[in-house]
C-alpha cells in the first residue's frame, strides 16, 4: 500500500541559493585561496554555518521496539550526528517523530545526508529544511527602528 500523503520537498533552485549565500562559491574555474577541508573535519563559523531542520518522520506501520532494534542494527546513533556537527535542538514531536536542528559548515551537507541514507532510512521518512540564522540580522533591524 502507498501512501497518499505528500511530501513537501525543499526547491533545489532555494537550496542552492541558500548554499551559495553562505559558501564563498565562485565561478567554475576560478582560483580558490584556500583549499577546502575535507569533509568531517570543517568547523561551523559565522561565515559558513547553516541551520538543518530534519524531520524524522516515524513509520507508524512497525512498532516502536521494532524501529529502535533497526536503528541499533544500523548503527543511526553512532553515526547521527556526525562529530563535530553541532545539535541544536532535537525534540519528538507526537504524530510527526523526531525533530532535530543541528549546525554545521554548508560544506558539510552532504555528510549528513549520507549518513541519514545509510542509519535511518527504513525506520525514519526524511524532511530536510536548510536555513540560515537570521537573529543578528533581525535584531539590528529591530535595534535601528527605535
Amino acid at each position: 500500500m502507498t501512501s497518499t500523503r505528500s511530501r513537501p520537498l525543499v526547491s533545489l533552485t532555494a537550496a542552492a541559493a541558500i548554499l551559495l549565500a553562505v559558501t564563498d562559491a565562485r565561478p567554475a574555474g576560478a582560483q580558490a585561496t584556500a583549499a577546502a577541508p575535507p569533509p568531517g573535519h570543517a568547523v561551523a563559523t559565522p561565515d559558513n554555518a547553516i541551520l538543518l531542520t530534519i524531520f524524522l518522520r516515524h513509520d507508524e506501520g512497525r512498532p516502536l521496539g521494532e524501529l529502535n532494534a533497526q536503528l541499533q542494527r544500523q548503527g543511526f546513533y553512532k553515526a547521527f550526528p556526525p562529530k563535530g556537527v553541532e545539535i541544536v535542538s532535537w525534540y519528538v514531536m507526537m504524530g510527526i517523530g523526531q525533530v532535530v536542528t543541528l549546525r554545521l559548515p554548508a560544506s558539510r551537507l552532504r555528510e549528513v545526508n549520507r549518513v541519514l541514507e545509510d542509519s535511518a532510512w527504513g525506520v525514519y521518512h526524511t524532511e530536510f529544511y536548510p536555513t540560515y540564522d537570521y537573529k543578528p540580522i533581525g535584531v539590528a533591524q529591530h535595534e535601528s527602528a527605535k
